[in-house]
């Protein structure tokens, strides 16, 4: 894609983020964070066109007009309906806007668009309940024990606190080990579909740890619990669709935009981080009873985030091969709990 279509495409999703007029000020700021993170390119200059989108100094047709080319165009549409899919169904405006914008582009309705509105959607209705499917064979399952944070065992509870859990620490953290392995080897493929995946099976993994401690979650606590830690539903896909998009690596397989898994390396490796410290702060929040404060939250899945940082270029060799194991099929099933 030319550095003209990527602009248009990020400021197609930009509107998308904000067509619902609804978001939280604490996500505002995350998408503001993104657009700043992403400024690296001089030439797409991110940041102004967050501005231009939330000055509404640009229009739809006119970033409509940009995109030329059959391939541009279901990139776009793909990358905006999955931006609003992300924090759950698409609310009415929402639609409104993938209305305009299919009418645009003469896509017809939502259910002419190859079928991807409705994966998409079936990816954002993900069970919370069904199992965390592991595809690790015995060549890529790490042998060693799993790694465990000391900056979550540093968020104070007491005895009393502490809530007793069906599985033991050991297998636990293996849990959560295998859960980031997996989101990490699927921000390796180029898909957006894939990409969507990532925030669903990450609300999983929060269910099941307070499962495992008594606790039945539904879908608002768990988006709350994530809020709090600082981790949006919509600025997570836009981080990592757009660290795809600049790379060159987003788009459909096999249509030339990925250039191979052997340019799976440059992917950022937030998803492995971020679920590894999402599933170890969630245990300790759970194992203690719920009490621990926001500032406490945020701090711990800060450090722990680093740590898994630190641990994703030891695991990238079990994502890769993890990655090669997998499609968009065997994705949407395991999504939707096949």
């Amino acid at each position: 894609m030319t550095a003209e279509e990527i602009r248009a495409t990020l400021t197609l999703c930009l509107m998308a983020s904000y067509a619902d007029g609804e978001k939280h000020d604490r996500e505002r700021e995350q998408i503001r964070e993104v657009a700043q993170g992403l400024a690296g390119d001089a030439q797409i200059n991110l940041p102004g066109l967050y501005q231009d989108v939330l000055l509404r100094r640009v229009q739809l047709p006119e970033v409509l007009g940009r995109l030329a080319s059959p391939e541009s165009r279901q990139l776009a549409y793909e990358m905006a309906v999955c931006v609003c899919e992300a924090d759950g169904h698409t609310s009415a405006k929402e639609d409104a806007f993938l209305a305009q914008v299919r009418q645009a582009w003469g896509l017809g309705g939502a259910h002419t668009t190859g079928g991807f509105d409705a994966e998409a959607q079936a990816v954002a209705d993900a069970p919370l309940q069904a199992p965390l499917q592991t595809p690790l064979d015995a060549s890529t399952a790490p042998a060693t024990p799993a790694p465990h944070p000391a900056a979550a065992d540093a968020l104070p509870t007491t005895a009393a606190q502490r809530r007793p859990g069906s599985l033991p620490p050991a297998e636990m953290d293996r849990k959560i080990l295998q859960a980031s392995i997996m989101n990490g080897a699927i921000e390796l493929l180029p898909e957006n579909l894939s990409t969507l995946a990532i925030i669903p099976l990450q609300m999983r993994l929060v269910y099941q740890i307070g499962q495992s401690y008594g606790y039945e979650l539904d879908r608002g606590h768990i988006k709350d619990f994530l809020a709090t830690l600082g981790v949006g539903l919509t600025s997570q896909y836009l981080e990592q669709a757009g660290r795809k998009l600049l790379s060159g690596l987003l788009g459909k397989a096999g249509k030339g935009l990925l250039g191979g898994l052997g340019r799976q390396a440059v992917s950022s490796g937030m998803s492995f981080a971020a679920t590894y410290a999402l599933g170890h702060v969630a245990n300790q929040y759970y194992a203690g009873g719920r009490t621990l404060s926001t500032d406490m939250l945020k701090d711990a899945y800060q450090h722990v985030m680093q740590d898994g940082q630190q641990l994703q270029a030891r695991y990238l060799p079990q994502m890769q091969a993890t990655a090669r194991q997998l499609d968009t099929a065997k994705i949407l099933s395991m999504v939707r709990g096949g």
